[in-house]
């Protein structure tokens, strides 16, 4: 009988561990909270922002007419057929938005589009264009090098090329390969540099569902999102921790030893 109750008394705190271990792992709690929420967060759309590298072509029924607008550039490439050099085909001139947020645009000239989104700058554009085309032309505006990175606790840290200028947080994550099991939840950094070269560091708590409605959970160009390790990993990385590690192992199993003798005399 006292064997029993020395067994139920050490199963107790490692039950208790592991429910709070647990309640620190799932993402988006308590969903309900923000679901009626979701009707009035706006759709996101990506600014343009300084170095960001544009793709922009305009169209008309007329190619003559616009050809003075999508300036092209030659590329040579080696093929093997009696070591000649062949001349591939033109690929679009892209724009590197400046530290103003401008861009030089062929036959007009300088263009601000920084802080503009993608639709916004088509809509200047093609106002820009109407004195010198018969029809209203159709322009897209393309972000060449929308990147982010994920570093820190993930499976596979990297930077990632965003093809559909769009990628929050958990998706980001999910191209990283997801956290490891050492990765802190509620403790995600999120690096971000703002037009003006501010740099600002903001902490997200992915267990928490209001992270659905935060304004950093759509990342922007040139993100980082850095997992903080837990103290297990930090303790696991430090060789001389270790060694304290079994001390304390073996002077709680020591103790223990010493409490069954006392309780079964």
């Amino acid at each position: 009988m006292k064997i029993r109750r020395l067994l139920f008394l050490l199963v107790i705190p490692f039950t208790v561990v592991s429910c709070t271990s647990y309640k620190n792992v799932p993402y988006l709690q308590d969903p309900q909270a923000v679901n009626q929420l979701n009707a009035e967060i706006p759709l996101y759309d990506a600014q343009i922002m300084p170095k960001d590298l544009l793709s922009i072509t305009v169209n008309t029924t007329d190619p003559q007419a616009a050809a003075p607008f999508n300036l092209t550039t030659q590329t040579t490439v080696n093929v093997a057929l009696g070591n000649a050099n062949t001349t591939a085909q033109p690929t679009l001139q892209q724009y590197l938005v400046n530290n103003e947020g401008e861009i030089n645009f062929p036959v007009i000239g300088k263009l601000k589009v920084g802080g503009l989104t993608k639709t916004e700058a088509e809509a200047m554009i093609r106002e820009k264009l109407q004195p010198y085309l018969k029809e209203e032309p159709i322009v897209t505006v393309r972000m060449a090098n929308y990147k982010i990175s994920v570093l820190g606790e993930v499976a596979k840290p990297g930077t990632f090329t965003i093809s559909n200028e769009k990628v929050n947080v958990l998706e980001a994550l999910a191209m990283a390969g997801d956290m490891t099991v050492y990765g802190l939840r509620d403790n995600v950094k999120l690096i971000r540099e703002d037009a003006e070269g501010k740099r600002e560091i903001h902490l997200l708590n992915l267990n928490h569902s209001s992270l659905i409605t935060s304004p950093y959970f759509y990342l922007k160009q040139n993100d980082i999102l850095y997992v903080t390790p837990n103290k297990t990993k930090a303790k696991n990385s430090d060789i001389g921790n270790s060694t304290t590690l079994w001390f304390s192992a073996t002077s709680i199993l020591v103790s223990i030893a010493s409490l069954v003798v006392t309780i079964t005399k």
